[in-house]
């Protein structure tokens, strides 16, 4: 799991993006503790041929996963 949380975009989508390129797992998950970074990384997903989802995980974190199509 990548833990995003405090971080600003374009950091979390550099991270995944970096996890992406280097390990080629069919699945990612990414900790995010607000909603921008929610929907950059999910328009990254699909861009790298990932489907996203989000739950909220409380009042203030996100999870976001990767899943390989």
């Amino acid at each position: 799991m990548i833990d995003a949380r405090g971080l600003s975009c374009p950091q979390p989508v550099l991270l995944i993006k970096s996890a992406v390129e280097k390990t080629h797992e069919s699945q990612y998950t990414l900790l995010t503790d607000n909603m921008p970074c929610v929907e950059n990384v999910c328009r990254f997903a699909k861009s790298a041929g990932y489907e996203a989802e989000y739950k909220k995980q409380n009042e203030e974190e996100f999870l976001v996963t990767l899943t390989r199509k």
